[in-house]
């Protein structure tokens, strides 16, 4: 098993940052990725980012490239998302999975492949 603990969500005006926070616990040594996805009201989930847990490789939607970064602190086997550049369209809950599955290169963005899931945390963009 395999838990997530999500932080830093909030509210921001356009054009802000926020930094996400995910911090697994348990059997982190099974874990082969993380990724980070989000839900607004009325919408279906949609992918945003993942990273290998290697911090080899990393993957973004069309809707955040260039705006959003994933990373990975070893240290503290934290994987961080940092938003700039925030739009209102960005409002949505965010939730981080894992995957202890290969395959991380080409299904990075499909949830179902994703074993393990945090609680979501609030992001709100206001204009």
């Amino acid at each position: 098993q395999v838990q997530l603990v999500e932080s830093g969500g909030g509210l921001v005006q356009a054009g802000g940052s926020l930094r996400l926070s995910c911090a697994p616990s348990g059997r982190t040594d099974r874990i082969y990725g993380m990724g980070w996805f989000r839900q607004a009201p009325g919408k279906e989930r949609e992918s945003v980012a993942a990273i290998s847990w290697s911090g080899s490789g990393t993957y973004y939607s069309n809707s955040v490239k260039g705006r959003f970064t994933i990373s990975r602190d070893n240290a503290k086997n934290t994987v961080y998302l940092q938003m700039n550049s925030l739009k209102p369209e960005d409002t949505a809950v965010y939730s981080c999975a894992v995957r202890t599955n290969f395959g991380l290169g080409t299904t990075w963005y499909i949830g179902a492949r994703y074993d393990y899931w945090g609680q979501g945390t609030q992001v709100t963009v206001s204009s």
